[in-house]
């Protein structure tokens, strides 16, 4: 194929990300013409891998990272308009250990979070200080946890806010390719020519008049081995792993635990019947394609919970970890756990335009493609302005953003469906679970059973609609049903999948 009979894009990004998601969702919104390709699966690597909170980042205020704290917790609010199916308010229990950070310490940061934060509301109330023998989140904890505080943040399905990104990318003109490897990317005067390899391994290429590098952990590689440009930027890579345990407690608050290297350890209700417990900060220097788990690490976080709890969590109890690799601006911190969580986004204009991604997290990502698709519209003949910041992610349109309403309505409406996998469908889907059920009257039309309460319509959903091409792709992303599904409903699954991708 010839460069020109390519196709043409005003924008490949490359990495399918939450990021590059972000980036692809404005830049369609806006008329471009976008491609986005992904070597794996949408949100394979650390955007599946965090915490899973939108948060401002109360820590980093110690740091005095006080622009992004206010900047994460200005898209705190705004994310919980724009899709209130997978994100929710959460509150947060903080028990007091006054060898660590004295209380005044504490009450200073908590008042500056509720200030950086904006006006309280009943979603998210202000922070407060609690008596740990009275309420409930003391029931769990040691004896000697007698006082604490408790403060709001919120919880993201984080794997499914970046393909809802994409999924609205796509529905407004963007082409996703998932599977699709950029090998090769040559720079001319007004436009890239990229070699992309496909699922099945074959070529394809694509011109572009700007390049998006939003390959994460591989930013830097990208720029060395891909596109062959020179570039002053290091990333620092740090391993962020996470554990889960049968449920430790029976309320809906979640912890933040101090540890005595100063770092901070969540404790979170998980998937209704467990507790997630993350996250560590490790450097990193292997390949950020599978990073896994230490002993030391589980043994870290172990002890780290073990310090608050009454019962102690041990090695044996831990059903499931994950770990992921982030990409943080190397700032020269002696410590992982110091190292900035704000971003940098570089514009080199020595050629066709090239914009790379190093740094952010999740909960900056719509804020960090506005800021990019700001820069680079101009560049390609575009004036349309930024338009994310009140608009809604598929599903999320609910009236008045009331899930609670919502499923409350969409449950009544169909007694057949039984309340777990009901709410399950809203909470995933939100205003979409409605296309999973709309041609049922009974359970039995959502079709075969794989396991847990998977049924066929809402596998089909998957592949059609949200790029899923692997049991892997349903169960540990799309959902966490895998926690629930034994080897032989994982083979039957992906029998399924294989036979109709």
């Amino acid at each position: 194929m010839t460069e020109a009979e390519a196709p043409t894009a005003d924008l490949l990004i490359v990495g399918g990300g939450i990021n590059g998601a972000a980036i692809a969702r404005d830049a369609a919104g806006r008329g471009l013409s976008v491609v986005l390709c992904e070597r794996g699966d949408i949100a394979s690597h650390t955007s599946s891998a965090s915490t899973k909170l939108i948060h401002g980042g109360l820590r980093y205020l110690e740091q005095f990272e006080f622009a992004l704290v206010g900047k994460a917790l200005a898209e705190r609010k705004r994310l919980l308009r724009m899709a209130p199916h997978i994100i929710w308010p959460l509150r947060f229990v903080l028990p007091h250990q006054p060898h660590l950070r004295p209380a005044w310490m504490i009450r200073i940061g908590l008042f500056l979070y509720d200030r950086l934060g904006g006006r309280r509301s009943r979603e998210l109330p202000g922070s407060r200080s609690v008596n740990l023998r009275k309420h409930i989140a003391g029931r769990p904890l040691r004896e000697e946890f007698s006082r604490g505080f408790v403060y709001s943040d919120a919880w993201v399905q984080d794997a499914r806010l970046c393909v809802l990104n994409a999924m609205d990318a796509a529905e407004r003109g963007a082409q996703v390719w998932v599977r699709t490897a950029c090998i090769g990317a040559e720079r001319g005067a007004r436009h890239w020519q990229a070699q992309l390899r496909g699922p099945d391994g074959a070529l394809r290429q694509v011109r572009a008049r700007a390049l998006v590098n939003a390959t994460g952990p591989w930013a830097a590689s990208f720029l060395d081995q891909v596109a062959h440009v020179a570039h002053q930027r290091n990333l620092r890579l740090i391993k962020g792993s996470h554990i889960v345990v049968p449920r430790l407690f029976d309320h809906d608050h979640a912890y933040i635990f101090q540890q005595p290297d100063r770092r901070i350890v969540f404790a979170i209700p998980y998937e209704h019947d467990y507790t997630l417990i993350g996250t560590t900060d490790v450097d990193y220097r292997e390949d950020p394609s599978a990073p896994r788990i230490s002993t030391q690490e589980i043994d870290y976080l172990c002890a780290a919970a073990s310090r608050y709890f009454q019962r102690p969590v041990l090695a044996e109890d831990v059903v499931w970890t994950y770990s992921g690799v982030r990409p943080l601006l190397d700032d020269d911190s002696d410590k992982a756990s110091q190292v900035t969580r704000d971003y940098v986004l570089d514009l080199d204009r020595e050629g066709a335009p090239l914009l790379s991604v190093f740094g952010g997290k999740i909960t900056t990502a719509r804020k960090l493609a506005e800021e990019a698709c700001d820069t680079l519209a101009p560049l390609l003949d575009n004036r349309r302005g930024a338009w994310t910041g009140a608009s809604k992610l598929p599903g999320g349109d609910l009236p008045d953003a009331d899930f609670e309403a919502f499923f409350e309505d969409f449950s009544l409406r169909r007694p057949w469906l039984p309340d777990p996998l009901a709410y399950r469908l809203c909470r995933n889907y939100g205003s979409r679970a409605l296309r999973i059920v709309e041609s049922c009257v009974r359970l039995e039309d959502l079709g075969e059973r794989f396991g847990a309460d998977l049924y066929r319509a809402e596998v089909d959903y998957l592949i059609d609609f949200e790029w899923a091409r692997t049991a892997e792709d349903i169960l540990w992303r799309r959902s966490k049903l895998g926690l629930r599904f034994d080897a032989a409903g994982r083979e039957a699954l992906q029998r399924y999948v294989a036979q109709r991708t």
